[in-house]
């Protein structure tokens, strides 16, 4: 079903993701209108400025500079603001700084009357994702989380690399924590249909230590990247697009967003990656995959190590 009302996104952190995100909105064509809201508002104002100026080569995405009062009309609150992640510190390391960002933009769109749906991208972005909730107070629906989104691109990406097809014809999921305990679900990789490990029984090509290797470099691209400029935005903004457009565009989409679980793969409390259908209610259901005893394992201690650090906070 296509959207069928003009539809309005709050962008909350014009900084490197954010301003990645609202250019690829632009010249992705999802929305109808952009308000673009910072702490630092002539940096938001110089972003607004400078996209409109590209809209003669773009889609008619109308964008301007906005406050938390303008998220009361939004359909879609996307928070990117918060404490970069510096080279050598981890994702959860940055937990203390944003929460007390959080808590302050949480309560300030919430006040404004904003009844849409929360897409969070900050990092750690599934314990953010979980404080979000908190602190809203909307239903686990309506509050999601980048999760692995970009995670699993990367997976796809090189996996296609190593078998030398279009990554759009790799299937396959990174799951658990947006960090550095998620992990692979090889048992349901598959290439062109085709079971990945299958494709390893029948060509001494390829070998099982390869999609290990491949792994590790899906978990530590982040450090690569942080390493080599300084943050990554390019592949984590497109990502978040993605989400926009199976959210507004009432998409019915499986990606690998962080939600709530409530059951599902034997957990509950937690905000967690995994494949989940994206439509224009937010998360309609989570997919549950069927994991082999090593991936179970694997799962729960990703589980585990977000547990232990959202529950000193709430």
């Amino acid at each position: 079903m296509s959207k069928s009302k003009s539809s309005r996104i709050a962008l909350i952190g014009t900084g490197f993701v954010g301003s990645s995100y609202a250019f690829a909105l632009l010249n992705q064509g999802v929305a109808d209108e952009l308000i673009m809201i910072d702490a630092n508002e002539e940096k938001a104002k110089g972003d607004v400025l400078d996209l409109n100026h590209g809209k003669v080569f773009a889609s008619p995405l109308h964008i301007q500079f906005g406050t938390y009062a303008d998220c009361k009309d939004a359909d879609l609150v996307v928070i990117c603001a918060g404490a970069n992640q510096k080279p050598g510190e981890t994702r959860l390391q940055l937990v203390e700084k944003n929460l007390k960002i959080f808590h302050s933009i949480v309560t300030q769109v919430t006040d404004s009357g904003f009844d849409g749906i929360f897409l969070v991208a900050t990092n750690p972005v599934d314990v953010l994702t979980y404080a979000t909730w908190k602190y809203s107070g909307f239903p686990k629906e309506r509050v999601i989380g980048s999760g692995t989104i970009l995670d699993t691109a990367r997976f796809r990406f090189l996996l296609g690399e190593y078998f030398n097809v279009a990554p759009q014809n790799v299937h396959g999921y990174i799951i658990g924590e947006h960090g550095d305990s998620e992990l692979p679900v090889y048992s349901s990789v598959d290439i062109g249909g085709v079971p990945a490990l299958t494709m390893i029984e029948r060509n001494e090509m390829y070998s099982k230590k390869d999609l290990d290797d491949i792994f590790i470099n899906v978990r530590d691209a982040a450090y690569q990247i942080i390493n080599s400029k300084g943050a990554t935005y390019y592949g984590i903004a497109m990502g978040l697009v993605r989400i926009t457009r199976a959210i507004l565009h009432n998409e019915n989409s499986i990606l690998t967003v962080s939600a709530l679980l409530s059951g599902e793969y034997g957990e509950d409390d937690v905000y967690i990656g995994v494949p989940a259908v994206i439509n224009r209610d937010g998360v309609r259901e989570i997919i549950q995959l069927e994991l082999n005893e090593k991936e179970k394992d694997g799962f729960t201690k990703s589980v585990h190590t977000l547990r232990e650090i959202i529950k000193p906070h709430f």
